[in-house]
């Protein structure tokens, strides 16, 4: 530890006596520093024993003296060696009053004792306690070292711990806890979740201090634009030296892991990316010898495929699918489900398990990203990380190119709709109705059904509301007339008035569809 008043008083060669201030002997000294100046503060830094001789100092003057104990307490000077002998035979009394009233410890320096011989004391001492930690630091480093080889992050969390007289955590990619030591501190590291999440957005390095029931330090992990990981470390007290190089050497062994982890990652993404193109191509059998251990589970049971595509131009540059995948792999890791990420050009392919936690954090990702758009146009603000995704029905190895069709399809309708993501089975178990509330759709109803309104517009006839209640009955004049009021010849009157000025034939049933779903597309834009 470094050198405190207590050591210096205790020292035998200097010889020093106290004269006030007896209970605050145990404060660290930072440096000695001589000063005769009246006022020594503006060169202060705070933790120093100020040594002095008093000589331009009145002090004798129970006022001046005061005023100059306070203004060393007030600038964090720990202690006040005085020495006897030289300007003044005895500390004076006023000195020491105020030293007593201000609860700064005055120290009696004999003249034999040169000033000189407490610097080098307290220097002295600095070094030595620079050195043990400096030795503490490296053996700590050998320690976290061995356990980094032989018992993994769970292992050197322990030893961390034990170093700092504390707890670690260790945070994946997504913000979860993937580890703690002790144990006891993962409810603890849990309720750090979102302070670690704002670390995230941070660029790598980066570092936070959060306080609460103890002081925690936060560290973000990896060498990349976006941390792979973090690391927490929570503590009583600030960090010491010898803790300081644990916690560092922590830190480089744990990024060095997770960049080793980032190139396993970018293998098993080139053997995913084989493993799609196969079940693309119809061939499950090679797929399945390719997949081995590593995704062959997947292939076992049903699975969903997932498509995402970009649309912000604003990701030049970036990794657009980058959150996704991470709360993809980091949820299907945390249920030790298998799950296939690979990207494919511009899009991003994921293989997981139906009804698994992947397909679950990738629909809560959706349903997040979706509130943050509406609250950005709410506030006009630009789209960011505007991610579309398409989700396929349960399918498995035989049938994974009718999934990546089907997952295409519900993309397509989300990039549309302006919707984050959409489900294939949402769109078969729904109505082809709002599937025509889209500006391709309504422009060519407005454009086929304009010449009938233009009519109408003159008074000459009710076509359009004819035309509706006329399919609306399957051409069955009688009762069509009856919802419209009018006589039957009346209606057929309007319906060839309708063929003429369309120039199409009611007879044709591609035409009676086009016509019906125009009229529905135009009621839908108006609703």
């Amino acid at each position: 530890m470094p050198p405190t008043l207590a050591s210096l008083v205790h020292h035998s060669a200097l010889k020093l006596t106290v004269r006030a201030g007896e209970d605050r002997l145990d404060v660290p000294v930072r440096w000695a520093h001589v000063s005769e100046l009246a006022d020594p503060v503006p060169y202060m830094e705070g933790g120093e024993l100020l040594l002095i001789t008093a000589l331009k100092l009145d002090a004798e003057d129970p006022e001046a003296m005061r005023r100059y104990v306070k203004r060393l307490v007030g600038a964090g000077v720990v202690g006040l060696g005085f020495a006897v002998g030289v300007n003044y035979e005895d500390i004076p009394k006023a000195l020491v009053d105020a030293a007593e009233e201000e609860g700064l410890p005055l120290l009696e320096v004999p003249r034999r004792t040169p000033f000189l011989a407490i610097s080098k004391a307290v220097s002295a001492a600095i070094a030595a306690d620079q050195y043990r930690a400096v030795t503490a630091g490296f053996a700590a480093q050998r320690e976290l070292t061995k356990q980094a080889l032989s018992g993994g992050p769970e292992g050197l969390l322990g030893a961390l711990a034990s170093q700092v007289d504390g707890w670690a955590a260790l945070y994946d990619a997504s913000g979860a806890v993937v580890a703690t030591a002790p144990d006891w501190a993962g409810r603890r590291a849990a309720r750090l979740t979102a302070d670690v999440e704002r670390l995230r957005e941070r660029p790598a390095p980066a570092s936070s201090v959060v306080g609460g029931e103890d002081r925690v330090e936060l560290h973000s992990l990896g060498t990349g634009r976006r941390p792979r990981a973090a690391l927490a470390v929570g503590t009583a007290a600030a960090l010491g030296t010898a803790e300081r190089y644990a916690v560092h050497s922590a830190i480089a062994l744990l990024t060095l892991t997770t960049e080793r982890s980032r190139s396993l990652h970018a293998a098993e993404q080139r053997i995913g990316a084989a493993v799609v193109g196969m079940l693309l191509a119809g061939e499950p059998d090679h797929a399945r010898a390719v997949a081995g251990e590593l995704y062959g589970a997947l292939l076992d049971a049903p699975f969903r495929l997932i498509l995402a595509e970009s649309v912000s131009a604003s990701e030049a540059g970036g990794d657009p699918f980058g959150g996704l995948a991470e709360v993809v792999e980091s949820a299907a890791a945390r249920a030790g489900e298998c799950v296939l990420v690979v990207p494919d050009g511009e899009r991003l392919v994921a293989l997981a398990v139906d009804g698994g936690a992947a397909v679950a954090a990738c629909q809560e990702f959706a349903g997040a990203a979706e509130a943050a758009r509406a609250t950005a146009r709410e506030q006009a603000a630009g789209d960011e990380d505007e991610l579309v995704i398409g989700l396929s029905a349960p399918a498995g190895p035989i049938a994974a190119a009718a999934a990546y069709k089907q997952a295409e399809q519900a993309l397509s309708v989300a990039r549309r709709r302006g919707r984050a993501l959409v489900e294939h089975e949402q769109l078969a178990a729904g109505s082809v109705v709002p599937l025509l509330a889209d500006d391709a759709v309504r422009a060519f109803a407005d454009g086929l059904l304009r010449p009938l309104y233009e009519h109408d517009a003159t008074g000459r006839g009710d076509l359009v509301a004819s035309l509706r209640a006329w399919l609306s009955r399957h051409g069955q004049w009688d009762a069509a007339a009856a919802d419209l009021g009018v006589h039957r010849h009346t209606l057929r009157y309007r319906m060839r008035r309708v063929e003429e000025i369309l120039g199409r034939s009611l007879d044709d049933p591609d035409v009676r569809m086009e016509l019906w779903l125009a009229l529905k597309a135009v009621a839908g834009a108006g609703a």
